[in-house]
């Protein structure tokens, strides 16, 4: 199996196109073409990672943080950054980064931390805008229910929790075929008038040139009429963040206490407690400082997060609980995630997760 074979997998899952702007996601060393000798999945890409893989004869690394995130200027091994990317060139081993990519789809990064703390109804916290778009193709009545059928498949009609979604009508189409055309219906230099349908699909974009060679592939004309427009609606699977509800509400020291143990942080930064109950919990992994505001709009009970420096605290203002976590315990599960993804669909290859802790930051708890 190639190394393609792989990556591609994860970016069905986790397109490219869904990571942020500032991001460095994707294959940073290496070459998609290798055959792939087996594969480490870590949360950050140390030394230790590296040398791992070597000793299993492993050559694919994939890990959530990209170790080359700005540009390098030199790899002459100053840092601990260039001295990783060395060692992987030398060892001809590839390393691929899966980060906000993963951060922004309802089964990535978000999703493990709200199956630890048992969340329901989980939607996004905020929902990108802009990635939704509409196929309207006009098709043979006989023809429309293998159309769609052809256009499901490829990943159109998804909406939240509802698959297979579309829209028609009737109407009269006309056309008339020029001497070279080859018409499944009608007759060269005649007009032709025949009663058709109008089918309406949704899909997100990065699955355009998937939808748009369904279409064709199970559309009965050589010259499909049809055309596509950009929804400025907010895509609900698609976002930063994810919130969702408990299954019984909690105390909120219960509730703290159900942090620490289901993500083994050694301690717990948080905001004064409210008073109130905790019901609906607003989530995001990693460093989510910026999305306070959000979890308040959201009308979530507690906002649960890392990296929280200390004016972020006066933001709950006794409107939500504020909960560190600690950035490297709340993606930890990225790896378990990845693991299983990588597991389900190729069988009988060697993928695990390394067996290096690479969280830089330490406690000190007292003797």
């Amino acid at each position: 199996m190639k190394i393609k074979n792989i990556t591609s997998f994860l970016e069905e899952i986790a397109p490219l196109t869904l990571q942020e702007s500032y991001d460095n996601a994707g294959l940073l060393t290496g070459n998609a073409q290798w055959e792939c000798t087996g594969t480490i999945v870590c949360l950050d890409v140390t030394e230790a990672v590296i040398q791992e893989a070597i000793e299993k004869r492993f050559n694919l690394v994939i890990a959530h943080h990209p170790i080359i995130f700005k540009g390098l200027k030199k790899i002459n091994g100053k840092n601990f950054v260039e001295n990783c990317v060395i060692k992987a060139i030398k060892n001809d081993i590839a390393i691929y980064a899966i980060h906000t990519n993963l951060d922004n789809v309802m089964q990535g990064v978000n999703a493990k931390i709200a199956e630890k703390l048992a969340l329901q109804n989980c939607t996004a916290l905020i929902p990108k805008a802009s990635l939704l778009k509409v196929l309207a193709v006009y098709v043979p009545v006989a023809a429309e229910e293998n159309l769609k059928e052809g256009l499901f498949k490829a990943g159109a009609g998804n909406i939240g929790n509802y698959s297979e979604c579309s829209f028609s009508f009737t109407g009269e189409g006309s056309f008339k075929p020029n001497e070279i055309a080859n018409p499944v219906i009608g007759e060269s230099g005649k007009r032709h008038i025949d009663t058709e349908k109008k089918l309406e699909v949704i899909f997100p974009a990065w699955l355009e040139q998937k939808i748009i060679k369904a279409m064709k592939e199970n559309h009965p004309f050589e010259e499909v009429a049809h055309h596509i427009y950009q929804l400025d609606n907010a895509y609900q699977n698609v976002g930063t963040g994810m919130c969702g509800t408990l299954p019984e509400e909690m105390d909120e020291s219960d509730f703290l206490a159900l942090l620490q143990k289901q993500f083994g942080s050694p301690c717990i930064k948080h905001s004064p407690l409210t008073g109130k109950k905790i019901k609906k919990v607003g989530v995001c992994g990693g460093a989510g400082s910026f999305a306070i505001k959000d979890a308040i709009n959201c009308e979530c009970d507690v906002y649960v997060t890392s990296d929280l420096k200390y004016h972020d605290f006066f933001e709950a203002d006794n409107k939500i609980l504020l909960a560190d976590i600690g950035h490297y315990e709340s993606e930890q599960f990225t790896q378990e995630l990845l693991v299983d993804l990588l597991k389900q669909k190729f069988l009988n290859f060697a993928v695990l997760k390394t067996g290096v802790n690479s969280n830089p930051v330490q406690y000190y708890q007292g003797q």
